[in-house]
């Protein structure tokens, strides 16, 4: 995954019952867009996050939405 400063994230549940998360990357520490990430997170809280094998990342990049691509 390629993210840049300001892109949305949502993340998929990791456990049953449990609801996705939203956030704004807000850095990206990898090369070339690659994590890990520094995400404030929807409810307030800003965490460091390095998805593995298995995570289920959505990242949209809010100029590209905006502009229609």
């Amino acid at each position: 995954m390629e993210a840049r400063v300001g892109d949305r994230i949502t993340m998929a549940a990791e456990h049953v019952g449990q609801g996705t998360r939203e956030g704004t990357i807000r850095e990206v520490k990898g090369e070339g867009g690659g994590p890990p990430y520094v995400v404030e997170w929807s409810d307030g809280h800003t965490g460091i996050i390095h998805p593995g094998p298995g995570s289920v990342l959505k990242c949209e990049h809010p100029a590209e939405d905006a502009a229609g691509s």
